[in-house]
């Protein structure tokens, strides 16, 4: 990259003065990095400069780009940033202190303060910056990119810690502002650095079925073109293809539905681009005239916009015998598709305008929402459920429209209107019709909160994720609030009835327990079990976190060397061995686990309290495993106690399919009393998918008990 396509790129739409502004910048910061290089080896100047481009690609004032090449003048180079207001006047020197300030993060954090308080306070400090200079975002967005670009430099694990940061924080910012054109190349990289086997797949499938789909695909756009050109409307016809993580994650949600590559309509798509509003409707119109259009495949993202922004029609038809989407829009709406709210600096008046600062308007107002918490925990969690998710609009009675977060209740829609509301909720109505609690409100909703006459305040159902009533940090708040206010001793006996429950219900004991409360953070059992009972600590959480440290090695000493075997476990000190797992005890990820060597078969996984492990004589045929790295599923066997009724099994199976989990095999007794026991063999991914599920199973009509078995009993 050399200055001259940069200033070739940007006097495509800056004036011949603002285009000496950058070049003077890029004169200043080549001379302040004289010298330096980058890990590759490449000058490091190099970096600003492409920084600098990615925000010409995007139409960036000149302010924004001469900041983007001087933002690493501060840190790296010892100038100081009054040198650079002196040269290049206030609002350039604040936009790169804005983005020395969000660099300067880690160097700031005490050594006590772990990695995810340090993710949270570059998320506090983003929105910040959002709020007074929404440039100084772009600029760090535009660094990112270009850093991702070039991680082949850096060791394997800081490759893998950036990547994961960009999909966490970067790349949803990038979806929250409207800038598609960032968002996905920002996930497909972070996707190739975290998951490099399974965007290889994912890149081949693609790539076969682009390959398949181009005749169709070219003929469909002669067709149109022809067809607009008669009806005298001007369009500009392409086609498009999905992004590589993007067809990962639908791949990965339709698998939870049963469906696969096949259900995918868009995985090459025809885009229209039409001059004005109405022109959109018209072209809808000639599409659906040529292909018969599929049922509830059409959206109207232009009367009912994102809530980042984003419009056009989207529609899928049956094409040559094959679901085809089409997307229609303007070259207005493309270009905010593409740019978001970037595309504001390239106009100074009118519509563009009102547009961007309402947008700005509703992310200053979430900013407000999340001062009041805090908390390193909490607040990762409301901003990355609050700010960084699509939104839903829905009506009060009274017809007042509310945006929520996409995944909201009605419990969530009570908190947002008033606290006391929520306190109060017993039930609700959507759209005139009783509706459970734990429904996803939609678009369009009208919600009508049914309370009761008595502030008894919130079930403690509420707060366990595996059940589903909330799903905003705002509600979740309110709710832990008011069990933070009852009695001490309450919330410590009602913590310890939980985690003892959840332990007893997933056959896993925990050891000790003062262990387990500081890996918590919590100083004290009796603390701990305080914040199991008023929320801030879930079984679900417990569970994972027993998950997580029984894949680790338990001896202080150094490991003996470890062979991966068959099924992702590991068998220490020894020989490569085949292994199988238990059929009488089915260990799954973050059991206790020990194997136990055959005299055929290798080495047999148990759980470490299988009565087989417990009451074997041959000690020294036992050796000590651990689980390793492999995406598999593991079958256990779930014991469903309940009162016999119609439709039991129906209802039971229903819950284990909507959890994505499936049965290989199901045994029932029934007895005297008309009770039956239900025993499922499940397939599923680990305790934290297991904990989930016997939750939601917990809450089906006549069941008494749900826990964990063994073969047979």
């Amino acid at each position: 990259m050399e200055i001259s396509q940069l200033l070739d790129r940007a006097k495509t739409y800056l004036s011949e003065d603002k285009l000496a502004v950058v070049e003077e910048a890029y004169q200043f910061a080549l001379k302040a990095h004289d010298g330096q290089l980058r890990r590759s080896g490449e000058p490091y100047l190099q970096h600003p400069l492409e920084t600098a481009f990615i925000l010409t690609d995007l139409k960036f004032d000149a302010s924004s780009i001469a900041a983007a090449l001087l933002h690493d003048v501060p840190e790296d180079s010892g100038v100081p940033l009054e040198e650079v207001g002196a040269k290049f006047g206030p609002e350039i020197a604040s936009l790169v202190d804005g983005v020395t300030k969000l660099s300067y993060i880690s160097g700031q954090m005490s050594s006590r303060q772990t990695k995810e308080d340090l993710q949270a306070e570059s998320m506090r400090k983003m929105l910040v910056a959002m709020a007074e200079d929404l440039r100084v975002v772009f600029i760090k967005l535009a660094d990112r990119l270009h850093n991702m670009r070039t991680l082949e430099a850096l060791p394997l694990a800081r490759r893998r810690a950036i990547a994961n940061e960009t999909l966490e924080v970067y790349a949803p910012l990038a979806h929250r502002l409207g800038i598609g054109k960032l968002q996905s190349e920002l996930e497909d990289l972070a996707f190739f650095n975290l998951e490099p086997l399974k965007y290889k797949r994912m890149k081949h499938l693609l790539a076969v079925r682009q390959a398949e789909e181009e005749k169709r695909i070219s003929q469909a756009v002669a067709i149109l073109e022809q067809e607009f050109q008669k009806a005298g409307l001007k369009a500009r016809v392409s086609g498009r293809s999905k992004s590589i993580y993007s067809l990962y994650r639908k791949l990965d949600r339709y698998a939870l539905q049963g469906r696969d590559l096949d259900d995918i309509h868009d995985i090459r798509a025809i885009r229209v681009l039409v001059a004005k509003l109405e022109e959109c409707y018209h072209a809808l119109g000639i599409v659906h005239s040529l292909w018969h259009p599929i049922g509830g495949e059409f959206n109207d993202y232009i009367a009912t916009p994102k809530e980042n922004g984003y419009q056009s029609l989207h529609t899928s038809v049956m094409c040559f015998n094959a679901p085809l989407e089409i997307q229609i829009r303007t070259l207005e709406m493309h270009e905010n598709a593409e740019y978001g709210v970037a595309s504001h600096w390239v106009y100074k008046e009118g519509l563009k305008q009102d547009q961007f600062e309402q947008r700005i308007a509703r992310l200053r107002q979430l900013l407000e929402w999340h001062k009041e918490i805090s908390g390193t925990a909490q607040f990762l969690e409301s901003v990355k459920a609050d700010v960084f998710q699509d939104q839903v609009f829905v009506y009060t009675p009274k017809g007042e429209i509310k945006n929520l977060p996409a995944g909201s209740t009605p419990v969530d829609f009570a908190y947002m209107i008033h606290t006391s509301l929520g306190h109060r909720c017993i039930g609700a109505k959507v759209n005139g019709k009783l509706m459970a609690l734990t429904y996803y409100l939609r678009n369009g909703d009208t919600v009508e909160i049914v309370t009761s006459k008595e502030d008894k305040g919130p079930s403690r159902d509420w707060l366990n994720p595996n059940l589903g009533y909330v799903n905003t940090t705002r509600a979740r708040d309110r709710i832990r609030q008011w069990f933070k206010r009852q009695s001490r001793s309450d919330n410590i006996e009602k913590g310890r009835e939980i985690l003892e429950k959840e332990m007893r219900r997933l056959g896993i004991s925990l050891g000790n327990r003062e262990d387990l409360a500081n890996s918590f953070k919590y100083e004290s059992v009796e603390d701990f079990y305080a914040a199991i009972g008023y929320g801030e600590v879930s079984a679900s959480q417990i569970a994972f976190k027993h998950a997580v440290q029984e894949e680790q090695p338990k001896v202080a000493e150094p490991i003996p060397p470890t062979v991966s075997a068959p099924l992702g476990i590991k068998v220490l000190g020894t020989g490569e061995l085949l292994t199988r797992l238990g059929k009488c005890c089915k260990p799954v990820p973050g059991d206790e686990i020990t194997g136990y060597i055959t005299r055929s078969a290798g080495v047999t996984i148990h759980r470490s309290n299988c009565p087989n492990i417990v009451h074997e004589r041959e000690r020294e045929r036992l050796v000590p495993v651990q689980w390793g790295q492999v995406d598999q599923l593991y079958p256990i066997v779930a014991r469903i106690d309940a009162w016999d009724r119609l439709g039991l099994l129906r209802d039971i199976t229903a819950v284990v399919s909507g959890e994505g989990v499936n049965i290989s095999s199901i045994k029932s007794d029934l007895h005297d009393d008309h009770s039956i026991s239900i025993f499922l063999t499940l397939e599923t991914k680990g305790l934290s998918q297991l904990s989930r599920l016997l939750s939601k199973l917990e809450r089906v009509g006549g069941v008494t008990s749900v826990t964990r078995g063994f073969e047979g009993n």
